[in-house]
């Protein structure tokens, strides 16, 4: 079993029987909690990602999209929650364009997340819906100190999004975003939270937060329908399998992304992939600058 890597690095392996990992402790903990009230990993693993779209607002929410692999003992099981564009972008709608937006409406898509939350609990979870949502209520309700790295990225999307409706008013503290170790409150989130908790989402695609979101979204330049909203549903896949060395890997298909890194790894182990060293891989740990750059080149030639 190995349990260091082959190349230099700081933190030590983590050895349990069961473990729950996330980039914010507080959602963490939140898996952690599932699992001490009888859940199992699933009920863990959505604890915590409900939990980091209030403790992690620069990287996760309410609008983003869901992947899943999940292994039953007997088969592996994908799940793609990504979300679905509004009929309205047909191409007649983007006509005239030469590039696609790079933020805005016409980049948002009905967001699929919170219907994978709801498919993954009733279909592998062991905890009722609502108890999942615990922790991520009390943060938004109660508030938490805000980490060190989220404090810094929270102030480095403010010129990009300030102008974003809807953003300051939700996001901003007199314009300024929240400093490490600030107690940030979001009571209109915990709102939210419990009202896709307490109807299992069916307020978020066809109930009163639906028609919030379409109604914003309408008045603020969007196109989004209660239609478009009430059609969106996860899909359950095939996971596609990798070899690699004496290793198979598993990823979602396409449309997820993380099927060119699949595909990186394939190239990666053949004689196709060529080594050549650069600047940017010395500035890693790798085992190499050669075996940092083929990795590196590799996964570009899949994208």
């Amino acid at each position: 079993m190995l349990i260091s890597p082959p190349f230099g690095g700081g933190r030590a392996p983590v050895l349990a029987k069961n473990a729950v990992a996330s980039s914010q402790p507080l959602a963490t903990q939140a898996g952690i909690e599932a699992l001490q009230n009888g859940g199992n990993a699933v009920d863990a693993a959505l604890a915590t990602a409900i939990t980091l779209t209030v403790v992690e607002p620069t990287m996760n929410g309410l609008g983003g999209d869901g992947f899943a692999l999940i292994w039953d003992g007997k088969k592996l099981h994908g799940m793609n929650a990504s979300g679905r564009a509004p009929a309205a972008w047909t191409p007649e709608y983007f006509a005239g364009k030469t590039a696609m937006d790079l933020i805005g409406w016409n980049t948002a898509t009905v967001p699929g997340m919170v219907s994978g939350w709801i498919e993954l609990s009733r279909k592998f979870g062991k905890l009722p819906f609502a108890q999942l949502f615990k922790r991520a209520i009390d943060y938004a309700e109660n508030g938490f100190p805000v980490s060190p790295v989220i404090a810094r990225q929270w102030r480095e999307a403010i010129p990009i999004l300030k102008n974003q409706p809807g953003f300051a008013e939700s996001f901003l503290i007199d314009g300024k975003a929240p400093t490490a170790g600030q107690i940030w409150r979001y009571p209109a989130q915990a709102k939210t939270l419990r009202a896709i908790a307490d109807s299992e989402g069916e307020s978020f695609y066809s109930g009163d937060l639906a028609k919030s979101m379409v109604d914003f979204a309408q008045a603020t330049g969007g196109c989004f329908t209660m239609a478009d909203f009430a059609a969106n549903k996860p899909e359950w896949v095939e996971p596609l399998a990798f070899d690699y060395g004496d290793y198979t890997l598993h990823e979602i298909p396409p449309n997820w992304i993380r099927y060119s890194c699949a595909n990186g790894f394939g190239y990666f182990a053949s004689s196709e992939c060529q080594t050549i060293s650069c600047q940017f891989c010395a500035a890693y740990s790798f085992a190499s600058r050669s075996h940092a750059h083929g990795f590196c080149r590799c996964l570009c030639l899949c994208l």
